[in-house]
């Protein structure tokens, strides 16, 4: 197959992983080339990040737009590039932006999409995509069958592997299509100093069983322990528990870590929806009937405010 387009993600001069994820897949079905948008003065770093990941092609554009512009910049200088070398399949990571992005790229190609793949795969000479459907109660295999596959993936979709190729960097002047919504101001948000949701490969999410905002310590605090991200059901952010922004499931954001602990969630539909393509699931609830222990590989019926402090020691202890 020929050339794979990648749209890598990054922030303040570094590669997030999801895109060096995308490159390992795209090795499965082509020759990776990157796309680096807005980089400025770390576009050399991040070309030749992109290289150690398989990139043999890193096409960089650099443009005022990038930054004051929403996601019409991104979606001009993709397409324009898609175009150009006349790409056989575009990778974009699914992130919100991301599928905007990719929706708006395949119209622009005439081309079909296909969203949230959890792998790929190259048959007779065309990507197909592993996807989740149905709240991830059956996998299908899709590919696009008219024009250039525009495809999103879902962070931890496969681990990062480094295979070093050229990353010869190709500038590219792109041709602005005209005004969009502008960017005024940008309020940095407070960092946690714990991994992004959608990105981390661990995650632990409480639900209605905390009881309360302050039931999050014991969650916080084997997240902590464990290098992993903070979640919250729909119910405890609901209930003001918990901030929006870490709400896992349908109306959330959907994550697919190796390691997913739910303590104190049901396991409504509405939950799994956004969990469930975890690779590593465990439960802890009161309730042995709940309807999360149907999906777990690990399951502890239990208090939460019991469990997790012993299991935050032991992780602790472990960890020397």
């Amino acid at each position: 197959m020929g050339e794979i387009l990648v749209l890598v993600d990054h922030a303040d001069g570094v590669v997030r992983k999801p895109a060096l994820e995308l490159l390992t897949l795209a090795r499965r079905i082509g020759e990776p080339s990157a796309v680096v948008l807005g980089a400025g003065a770390a576009a050399a770093d991040i070309a030749a990040k992109a290289g150690e990941f398989g990139a043999a092609k890193v096409y960089v554009a650099d443009a005022a737009e990038f930054a004051d512009q929403l996601v019409v910049a991104k979606v001009d200088a993709l397409a324009q590039i898609a175009k150009a070398a006349d790409a056989a399949a575009v990778l974009v990571t699914s992130s919100g932006e991301g599928k905007e992005v990719a929706a708006r790229v395949a119209l622009r190609l005439g081309s079909g999409i296909i969203t949230d793949a959890v792998d790929l795969e190259a048959v007779d000479g065309a990507p197909v995509a592993t996807q989740s459907v149905f709240a991830a109660s059956f996998q299908v295999k899709s590919k696009v069958s008219h024009g250039t596959p525009v495809i999103t993936v879902k962070p931890n979709s496969t681990s990062p592997e480094a295979a070093p190729a050229a990353g010869a960097v190709e500038n590219v002047t792109v041709e602005f299509t005209g005004k969009a919504a502008k960017v005024v101001a940008r309020t940095p948000r407070v960092s946690s100093g714990r991994p992004e949701l959608t990105e981390a490969a661990i995650v632990v999410s409480g639900g209605r069983g905390v009881g309360a905002a302050e039931g999050f310590a014991v969650v916080e605090a084997l997240a902590d322990s464990l290098g992993a991200a903070v979640g919250a059901s729909r119910a405890a952010v609901d209930a003001g528990w918990y901030p929006h922004t870490n709400q896992v499931g349908q109306t959330g954001k959907q994550v697919s870590p190796q390691l997913y602990v739910a303590a104190g969630i049901s396991g409504a539909i509405q939950h799994r929806a956004g969990m469930q393509t975890s690779k590593t699931i465990v439960a802890i609830n009161k309730d042995p009937e709940a309807p999360i222990f149907e999906l777990v590989d690990y399951g502890v019926v239990g208090d939460l405010f019991e469990v997790l402090p012993q299991l935050t020691s032991e992780v602790k202890a472990r960890k020397g």
